[in-house]
């Protein structure tokens, strides 16, 4: 059954909860897992390609956009698309639980203290707790 963490940000600041998504990735990746970022199909989905490149110096995270990936791509950025190939943790930064979420052993959720995105966290963490999930919560210093 899926695992899902939840990590929480000590504030509301959307420019780190960005990094820290790509900090999650770029985790994964170096221990060797293939990563899924679900975004909505927007304009986030760009910044966060360009931000994947530049958010630390000393780091690197391969990755494509979905519509263009290598199927051996370590890390995908997908607009509201579905995963066509084995990846082992899903980064879900919509705001709406995907319907694939299942088809990966884990999940991982980026909360921070803005109303809006704390609000649409719980209700996400209620989603996968009356179904069941096994969910666990981190708080990010």
């Amino acid at each position: 059954m899926t695992r899902v963490d939840f990590y929480i940000l000590p504030d509301a600041d959307e420019d780190r909860r960005q990094t820290y998504l790509c900090r999650l990735a770029e985790k994964a990746y170096r221990l060797g897992h293939r990563v899924w970022i679900h975004v909505p199909a927007d304009d986030r989905a760009g910044a966060l390609d360009d931000r994947l490149w530049t958010f630390s110096q000393g780091s690197f995270v391969p990755h494509e956009r979905a519509s263009d990936a290598d199927p051996d791509c370590p890390v995908v950025l997908a607009e509201g698309l579905e995963p066509g190939s084995d990846c082992e943790l899903l980064i879900n930064e919509d705001a709406e639980v995907p319907s694939f979420f299942s088809r990966f052993p884990r999940v991982a959720e980026v909360v921070n203290q803005n109303g809006e995105i704390r609000r649409r966290g719980r209700e996400r963490y209620t989603f996968y707790r009356d179904r069941g999930y096994e969910l666990h919560h981190h708080e990010v210093s």
